[in-house]
C-alpha cells in the first residue's frame, strides 16, 4: 500500500508540474527610458528614469501586468535584446547602450546582460553579466542551456551557459570586425546552428553549435539591404529575416532562407513596406508577424512620413510568402509576439509606450486592447519551445 501511495504521489507531482508548465504564458518586454523620438530625432532624455522590465500574463485577454521591475535596456538594436528559457524561470535582457558618463547628452554601447529570475515573487534581477560592447540581439536554445548574444560594436557573438538558474560566460566567437554590426543571432530548434545577421554589411553568418563550443563557418548569406531581425520557423525548415534598408523612403524587404538546404541560402524575398523592424514567426511555423515603421519614425515634414507604422501578417507555405492581413500600429514601433497558441500577436510602439495587443484568426487582425509600460518597449519575448 505504501509503494501504491507513493506512486501515486510521484505521478500527481509530474501531472501538477505538466500542468503549471503547459499554462504557464508569459511575455517580457524591455523599455527603454533613455531616448525619445523628437520629430524624426532621436534625443537622448536629461536625467531619465531607469529603464523597466514588463512582465505579461498570457492566459487572459487582454494580457495584463504581472510585475515591473528596473533593469537596464536600449532600443538600439534589433527589438530581440530580451529572450527566455524555454520553462519561462529566467529571462536574459541585454543592454546595447548606456548614458555617456562623460557626457549626458549621448549614449555609449553597454555590455550588460541582466538574469531575471522570473519565478520569483516579484520577478527580480539575480545576476549582471557582461558580454560584448552593444550587447543587442539575445536567443536561448530550445534545449534551454545556452544563450547566445550578438556584440553590435565588436562583430563577436558572446556565448553563455545555462544550468538552471546560473548562467556563466563561456566565450566569445569573432565574426568580422565592429562595422559589421552584429545584430541578432537566431538558433535553430536542434540547437545546432544559429544565423547571425550583420546589418552593416549586409551579410548573415551561420555558425556551427557542438554543446557550448560555437563555431564560425565562414558561410555568409546575402539576403538583402542591412538584415537585421531574424527568427527560425519551430520545424526549423526556413528562417525569416528582415531588410531593414537605409531609411530612405523606399520599400524594404523579408527574406525567407531555407535552413535545411546544404549550405542555407535565400530562396524568397518580398517587400513588405518602410523599414521591417521588428520579425516573429508563429509558434506553428505557418506565419510571419512583420513589424513596418511605415514612415512613422520620419520628421513630419519628410515626404516619406506616415502617421502610423503597419503590422504585417505574411503566409509561409512551401518556401513562399504571402500577404494575408495589415493592421496600423503606433509610431518607432520594435518588436512582434505570439501568444503559444498564435491566437495573440503584442506589439511593442516607443513613442506611445505601449504594447499594442491584436487579436489573430488565420485572416485578419483585430485590436483587443492596449497595454502601458513604464518606458519604451525597446524589445519583446515569449519562450521558444
Amino acid at each position: 500500500m505504501k509503494t501504491q501511495r507513493r506512486v501515486f504521489a510521484l505521478v500527481l507531482s509530474a501531472a501538477l508540474a505538466l500542468a503549471t508548465a503547459a499554462h504557464a504564458q508569459l511575455a517580457v518586454t524591455s523599455n527603454d527610458n533613455k531616448v525619445m523620438l523628437d520629430n524624426g530625432t532621436a534625443k537622448v532624455v536629461q536625467n531619465p528614469a531607469p529603464d523597466t522590465v514588463t512582465v505579461l500574463d498570457l492566459k487572459v485577454s487582454p494580457p495584463r501586468v504581472l510585475a515591473e521591475i528596473p533593469a537596464p535596456g536600449s532600443v538600439v538594436g534589433p527589438p530581440f535584446s530580451v529572450a527566455l528559457t524555454p520553462d519561462e524561470s529566467l529571462a536574459l535582457v541585454g543592454s546595447s547602450s548606456k548614458i555617456d558618463p562623460s557626457d549626458p547628452t549621448k549614449t555609449v554601447p553597454d555590455t550588460r546582460i541582466s538574469v531575471i529570475d522570473l519565478k520569483a515573487s516579484p520577478p527580480a534581477v539575480i545576476a549582471t553579466l557582461e558580454a560584448g560592447k552593444g550587447a543587442a540581439g539575445i536567443s536561448v536554445n530550445r534545449q534551454g542551456t545556452l544563450a547566445l548574444v550578438a556584440n553590435r560594436s565588436e562583430g563577436t557573438v558572446s556565448v553563455f551557459s545555462i544550468s538552471g538558474k546560473t548562467v556563466t560566460p563561456v566565450g566569445k566567437v569573432t565574426i568580422a570586425d565592429e562595422k559589421s554590426a552584429t545584430a541578432h543571432a537566431a538558433i535553430t530548434p536542434d540547437g545546432k546552428m544559429a544565423l547571425v545577421t550583420r546589418d552593416g554589411d549586409h551579410k548573415i553568418s551561420v555558425l556551427k553549435i557542438d554543446g557550448t563550443n560555437v563555431e564560425y563557418t565562414k558561410r555568409d548569406i546575402n539576403a538583402g539591404l542591412r538584415p537585421y531581425g531574424i527568427d527560425v520557423s519551430s520545424k526549423g525548415d526556413f528562417a525569416a529575416v528582415a531588410n531593414i534598408g537605409i531609411g530612405q523612403g523606399d520599400a524594404d524587404t523579408v527574406s525567407l532562407i531555407d535552413v535545411r538546404a546544404t549550405p542555407p541560402r535565400v530562396v524568397e524575398t518580398v517587400s513588405v513596406g518602410q523599414t521591417p523592424e521588428g520579425i516573429k514567426v508563429s509558434p506553428d511555423g505557418r506565419y510571419v508577424a512583420v513589424v513596418v515603421m511605415n514612415g512613422s519614425n520620419k520628421a513630419k515634414e519628410s515626404p516619406f512620413y506616415a502617421d502610423n507604422g503597419k503590422l504585417v501578417i505574411l503566409r509561409a507555405a512551401n518556401m513562399k510568402l504571402t500577404k494575408v492581413a495589415e493592421a496600423p500600429i503606433g509610431h518607432w514601433s520594435q518588436g512582434a509576439a505570439f501568444s503559444p497558441d498564435g491566437k495573440t500577436i503584442l506589439v511593442g510602439n516607443m513613442v506611445e509606450k505601449d504594447v499594442q495587443v491584436f487579436a489573430f484568426d488565420g485572416r485578419a487582425l483585430k485590436q483587443v486592447g492596449r497595454i502601458k509600460v513604464n518606458g519604451g518597449p525597446a524589445a519583446v519575448r515569449t519562450a521558444e519551445k
